[in-house]
């Protein structure tokens, strides 16, 4: 009985589970038709129609004409049973509603379509389109022009999320926290600031934070309104946003806010203005100034037959995999009558069952990646937007830099310097404003910012004035005060750094530029650090005089400058109080003289051709005239006494006329020989004479150009210069490496030569060039004289003599305290100029890096780091942190012998 009673139980289960099996499985009692009655009902065609738009139907015409020529030419027909792709195109007579819904549903709807391409041109055409698709059941895929954009859409219009994580990244990258807003008219149609409040997370500890906003949309901006509120929310006694974002897609709006703050001075580097809004390239360009202003915009924008295109192919791929499931609802539309429609409880609506598919579709197409964002039935396309900034280009007029690229929701900065917000750092009280604090010994450089000193040597340092609004366009601010007291200097730098401009002399503000300073520049980069610069008060190099050091010496022992760089010499003065790196480029001392104004002699004209050549050419003319004589009076046809009655006789005169008419091609009443012997020799002279003209005249003009004459100095031993007797005046330039060299190698020549020295090198070759000139020779480094020669307009000046003091070596050099740690702050020196391969464990030869700087950094003589036995540990050591760092993470820990090849170390 119990077997029986199991096996009831095991043949219940089975069938109960072939039941349940079959219910999955099978396909519900409506199966479709085979494809082969449907296809014979469609006629092998799948449609698709196309709203045209009644104001630019021509132009969408004709792009929906090249985007179905190229869609065939391609061969991607994703269509099954060799079904083709049929575009119905209508055009509405008129945009009211009434004419759209008519022409839809008589013209396009009755042709069985899949789909409807939509192009509305305003909002209310998204609308009526939207209502549409909605009542017929029929997806609409519309082309909707935003701005200078289009975007595919499904039913509904992009929202700005897009603009909003780009602005988002914008204010994360330049780590502002706090902005206000200016809101001009247009502002609501996107509603960016309202979508930017809400997705203002994921910033760590902070978000971003709206302080106040100015409306200016239902008013007419006035100015006096814009000055008061940015007054008001700008007060110095706040701490200021860092940043302002302007909204809006009115120009004349922005272009009057930027001018009110450009008046106010609130622009860089207290505060950054943003357009909120893309405006096109004319509209960016008619709001000129602020400098600083960063806007952005699409780039690589597609044709519109581009998008066309890729809308067709989604069509086409969506019909295709809604076919395999259900052919019938995918090929026969149930929606032919806008008057008679289908009760969608009885029969599913053919629309809504390829818009599933629809949702599902994802390709790469030419607008780029192309998919569905499902919750929002909107079709996603890829663009490219390139942020830009205002700066001013070389020759000093505005212009547009692209600092930045947004594209598939990741920001890329092009170039690290244009870019002008800093990562996040702390503000340390005193500042007041100004980012990171003064270096100090004990603390680390990165982050901080030391003042650098500098003093005007050309070519190494120039200087130009400032523009109009106080900022250098080319090169880096400097102040040019004429002090070295430290709270004078402090007080500027902060007036200045506050925006307080107008504090400032017109006289102090300078731009300084050169090879030193595009080195200053790229190795605050590496190193992490920001500076302020300024031009060494007293102009000199520095000396001891009353036991204190001048110059820029001066200022770093003093503690007045952390860091100087400009044309430095090494001499024991300098070395016993700072340590230098081994010099890598070495130069000499050299005289410059001028050339002497001579009057010249009566002989003069004779200088192009040698004695000889004139005495050769005399013996010449007159053998020849003797020859064409004889042969004259010889020939039987000449004129002789005794020829055929001859009326005139040539004669040995005669010859000599002529031949000196040739020579020197003068036209004259002369007497030509009649025998043919002497017209053949006469030929050969005149050949003769005349490249003895083309030689005089080429001499000629060699020899008026070297007609001057200079000093002639054979070098520092020259009896001229030892024995000045004779009156001959020679001087250097006060408290100089050069001026040191004599006044330890030649104490007498020194002292004859210290009423002649001169403050600066151009005032030393100012005095060279007068008339008449109050200094015969000039002793400076040569590479400052070479300079000198190179850009003399007028050719007066010559280089002298051989070199000497070649042991007083000028360098691009790092001066800190005496450790031994010189070669670390070298390393990350030559880094910086690509000279060490960072993947190297050793350097190249010593030799070889001599040579490669002394032919790249020939320029920049000196880098002088901090005061002497007092500073530097800390540099020291995060320029050694970063260079070990640097070596760790190409997986190389041996760094014993990385720079003891060329460098020596310093004293103990």
């Amino acid at each position: 009985m119990n077997f029986i009673f199991y096996t009831f139980l095991a043949y219940f289960y089975l069938g109960s589970q072939i039941f349940l099996l079959h219910t999955l499985l099978v396909q519900p009692a409506h199966s479709h038709p085979q494809p082969c009655h449907i296809l014979a009902r469609i006629g092998h065609t799948v449609r698709l129609g196309a709203l045209l738009p009644p104001r630019q139907s021509v132009r969408v015409r004709a792009a929906l004409h090249r985007a179905l020529s190229g869609l065939a030419e391609s061969g991607n027909n994703f269509l099954p049973y060799n079904l083709s792709l049929d575009v119905v195109a209508r055009e509405a007579p008129s945009g009211d509603p009434e004419s759209l819904f008519r022409c839809v549903c008589q013209d396009i709807v009755v042709q069985g379509v899949s789909a409807v391409l939509a192009f509305p041109q305003t909002q209310e055409e998204i609308v009526q389109m939207e209502f549409m698709s909605s009542f017929l059941e029929i997806p609409f895929i519309m082309l909707a022009p935003l701005g200078n954009r289009f975007h595919l859409q499904m039913t509904t219009r992009i929202p700005p999320s897009g603009l909003v994580e780009l602005l988002l990244a914008v204010l994360q990258r330049s780590g502002w926290e706090e902005s206000m807003a200016v809101l001009c008219q247009g502002w609501e149609d996107a509603g960016l600031l309202d979508l930017l409040k809400l997705t203002n997370s994921g910033w760590g500890p902070s978000h971003w934070h709206l302080r106040a906003a100015l409306n200016l949309s239902h008013s007419t901006p006035h100015m006096a309104n814009i000055s008061d509120f940015l007054s008001e929310h700008f007060n110095q006694d706040l701490s200021p946003p860092a940043s302002v974002l302007l909204f809006g897609a009115d120009p004349e709006c922005a272009s009057s806010v930027l001018r009110s703050a450009h008046d106010l001075g609130l622009t860089l580097p207290t505060v950054h203005w943003i357009m909120g809004h893309p405006l096109s390239p004319d509209a960016l360009h008619s709001i000129g100034l602020p400098l600083g202003l960063l806007a952005y915009g699409e780039v690589d924008h597609k044709p519109l037959d581009y998008y066309i295109r890729d809308a067709l192919q989604l069509v086409n791929r969506a019909v295709t995999a809604a076919t395999v499931v259900r052919p019938d609802l995918a090929l026969i539309q149930n929606m032919v009558n806008c008057f008679d429609k289908p009760n969608k409880h009885e029969l599913p609506s053919s629309g809504q069952y390829i818009a599933r598919f629809l949702s599902n579709t994802s390709f790469v197409g030419l607008t780029g990646p192309v998919s569905v964002q499902r919750n929002l039935s909107r079709v996603l396309t890829s663009q490219r937007v390139h942020i830009w900034s205002l700066r001013r280009d070389a020759v000093g007029q505005p212009t547009w830099v692209t600092v930045g690229s947004w594209e598939g929701g990741r920001l890329d900065v092009e170039e690290q310097g244009l870019w002008q917000g800093s990562p996040p750092r702390q503000h340390t009280e005193g500042q007041m404003g100004r980012v990171g604090r003064r270096w100090r010994a004990g603390f680390p450089v990165s982050g901080s910012r030391l003042r650098v000193v500098t003093l005007v040597e050309h070519p190494f340092v120039f200087t130009r004035e400032v523009d109009e609004d106080g900022n250098c366009p080319a090169g880096q601010y400097c102040l040019d005060a004429g002090t070295n007291n430290s709270e004078t200097l402090d007080h500027l730098f902060t007036e200045r750094a506050q925006g307080n401009s107008s504090f400032l002399p017109p006289d102090f503000s300078k731009c300084c530029y050169g090879y030193c300073i595009d080195l200053l520049e790229k190795l605050a980069e590496d190193m992490n650090f920001e500076y302020d610069l300024y031009i060494v008060g007293d102009g000199k190099y520095g000396a001891v005089k009353g036991g204190q050091w001048t110059g820029l010496v001066g200022d770093l022992l003093s503690g007045v400058a952390d860091m100087a760089v400009t044309s430095f010499s090494i001499n024991s003065a300098r070395s016993k109080m700072i340590d230098f790196t081994s010099p890598f480029f070495s130069t000499s001392l050299g005289i410059l003289v001028r050339s002497k104004d001579t009057a010249a002699p009566i002989g003069a004209f004779m200088w192009p051709l040698h004695w000889s050549m004139w005495m050769g050419i005399f013996v010449a003319l007159h053998i020849t005239a003797f020859f064409l004589t004889l042969y004259e009076w010889k020939s039987p046809f000449g004129m002789t006494p005794h020829g055929r009655n001859r009326v005139k006789v040539f004669s040995y005169s005669s010859a000599l006329n002529l031949c000196y008419a040739i020579l020197f091609g003068r036209t004259v009443s002369s007497k030509t020989p009649k025998c043919w012997t002497g017209r053949f020799l006469m030929n050969l002279w005149a050949i003769f004479c005349l490249l003895v003209l083309s030689s005089y005249t080429a001499n000629l003009a060699a020899v008026m150009v070297g007609e001057k004459t200079f000093e002639e100095v054979s070098g520092i031993h020259d009896a001229k210069l030892h024995h000045p007797s004779q009156g001959f005046r020679f001087g250097t330039v006060r408290e100089s490496s050069a001026e040191d060299y004599m006044k330890k190698s030649f104490p007498e020549m020194h002292e004859y030569m210290r009423k002649f020295n001169e403050p600066t090198t151009p005032d030393g070759v100012a005095t060279l060039k007068t008339d008449p000139p109050q200094l015969d020779a000039f002793i400076m480094d040569k590479a400052l004289l070479d300079y000198e020669v190179s850009i003399d307009a007028d050719c007066k000046l010559l280089t002298v003599g051989k070199p000497f003091a070649i042991e007083g070596k000028q360098n691009v050099q790092i001066e800190f305290e005496q450790f031994n740690w010189t070669d670390y702050v070298v390393y990350a020196l030559f880094n910086t100029e690509g000279i060490v391969h960072p993947k190297l464990n050793i350097l190249s030869s010593g030799e070889k890096v001599r040579s490669q700087l002394g032919r790249d950094l020939s320029c920049c003589h000196a880098f002088l780091w901090g005061t002497a036995y007092r500073k530097h540990r800390s540099f020291l050591k995060a320029a050694l942190k970063a260079v070990l760092e640097e070596r760790e993470s190409a997986g190389e820990n041996n760094c014993g012998p990385v720079w003891n090849v060329f460098i020596s170390q310093a004293k103990p």
